[in-house]
């Protein structure tokens, strides 16, 4: 019976098989975050840089969607809010965040 016992053991001392376990414990976590790094943090931090360069960008007489979906025409712009026309004489003021991209030119 004795012999079962030492069999399960670990073999020489115990204090060497512990130091690997720690960090070989810890790797899957480490390979996780480097994954979710990859497939979501990074590309998120692209497209938010990608967003502002655009709305720094704005101009008058761009051709914009908004976030609500609406389309029109740059006529005025401040630091945080545009001027835009959605039909002939009908002009809404936005924030400028809530720009989704610019469609093109305004044709003239």
């Amino acid at each position: 019976m004795n012999n079962i016992v030492y069999a399960m053991g670990a073999a020489g001392n115990g204090a060497s098989g512990m130091e690997g376990s720690g960090l070989a414990a810890f790797m899957p976590l480490i390979l996780m975050f480097v994954i979710f790094y990859f497939l979501l943090i990074r590309p998120q931090q692209k497209k938010a840089k990608q967003h502002k360069e655009m709305l720094s960008n704005l101009k008058k007489g761009d051709y914009v969607i908004t976030a609500g979906g609406l389309y029109g025409v740059i006529t005025g712009l401040s630091d945080n809010t545009l001027n835009i026309e959605i039909a002939p004489k009908v002009k809404v003021k936005i924030s400028r965040n809530s720009v989704s991209g610019v469609v093109g030119k305004k044709s003239q």
